[in-house]
């Protein structure tokens, strides 16, 4: 039985236009214009438990409207979201106790006080007994090595330092879904592979339910299994990134390194009359050869390319997730 559950799920806007310049605020003290934004567009979608699935998509695709309406935070305008035996905006205050959420712009720690402080306030907020909590804190600080930090004030903290105590006050209470939005946003390299391994360890050993939106693709790949991707508030995707290569992605591209010159001419001219590979540089003595896998076989067109240049390497490439998903954002839509 799916954990979580959303039916046409729908949240709208009502945002007030106001005009330009002395004279378009004296109408808009007579005559205000309002405009009717649709954030989130009648979505559905069932999530298993212990499940870590992303949640993609450009800036006001309608990810964050989502997010804070299966929090509880929003009341959607139509449709229904059920969580277990919750209804989120119903239920909101027993809800909170079953759920972790971690908004990477935002802290649900206190400013001034030490880590440990927040840890402790935050176990009588959730009502967690003092034993479950201390053993949880325990794993918390050895997975994510925030005993040195427990006694500095949250003011104090670095970013990613912080970002490592939210994660760990996010999950104190042992909560059956955690909700992450932009979790490493502006942290470095090292701080992002940190939080990454984390996610990936917390959901294997606690069977912690995720969901992850990030713009950052790397860490969707290594995380998620499966990827949800909205724009204009729409699903346009909803399955495995395999899936989705296999599905919208039919494009393939060789790169054969060359060890002296040839004549890319006599490569576009050959057994090419349907345009079925398209032949280019890529740079300095490198040749690239793009084609649809369903139309031409790599074989051949590493044949052609060994007659008529002289190959030294061949790398056979597939296009990367953040090149599939960007043609996705720029067309709309999902083939298939």
């Amino acid at each position: 039985m799916a954990l979580i559950e959303v039916e046409q799920l729908s949240k709208t806007f009502r945002n007030f236009k106001r005009k330009e310049g002395l004279g378009g605020a004296l109408v808009n003290l007579f005559y205000r214009d309002y405009e009717t934004i649709r954030a989130v567009d009648a979505i559905s979608f069932q999530i298993q438990p212990g499940e870590l699935v992303g949640y993609i998509g450009p800036n006001g695709a309608g990810k964050s409207t989502t997010i804070k309406m299966l929090t509880g935070i929003l009341v959607p305008t139509s449709g229904q979201i059920q969580v277990g035996r919750f209804v989120p905006y119903r239920n909101r205050r027993e809800y909170t106790r079953h759920i972790g959420v971690v908004f990477g712009q935002r802290t649900q720690l206190w400013w001034d006080i030490a880590v440990i402080e927040s840890f402790k306030l935050l176990r009588k907020v959730y009502q967690v007994p003092q034993p479950l909590f201390d053993e949880r804190l325990k794993q918390m600080k050895e997975m994510l090595d925030v005993e040195p930090l427990l006694n500095m004030p949250v003011r104090k903290l670095s970013l990613g330092q912080r970002m490592r105590c939210d994660l760990v006050a996010s999950l104190l209470h042992n909560p059956k879904i955690l909700f992450l939005d932009e979790p490493t946003i502006g942290l470095d390299v090292v701080g992002r592979m940190r939080i990454r391994e984390f996610l990936g360890q917390a959901n294997e050993q606690f069977g912690t339910t995720m969901i992850l939106t990030t713009h950052d693709l790397d860490e969707i790949e290594k995380l998620c299994r499966r990827v949800l991707i909205i724009d204009h508030g729409r699903i346009l995707y909803d399955g495995s990134l395999d899936g989705l290569r296999g599905r919208y992605s039919r494009d393939r591209r060789i790169t054969f390194q060359l060890s002296g010159g040839f004549a890319l001419e006599r490569l576009q001219g050959e057994g090419d009359s349907e345009g079925d590979v398209e032949w280019s540089e890529s740079g300095p003595l490198r040749l690239q050869a793009r084609f649809q896998r369903d139309r031409v076989r790599p074989a051949e067109v590493i044949a052609r390319a060994i007659q008529h240049a002289p190959v030294h390497d061949i790398t056979i490439e597939e296009p990367s997730i953040e090149e599939i998903v960007s043609r996705i954002y720029s067309e709309g839509r999902v083939d298939g």
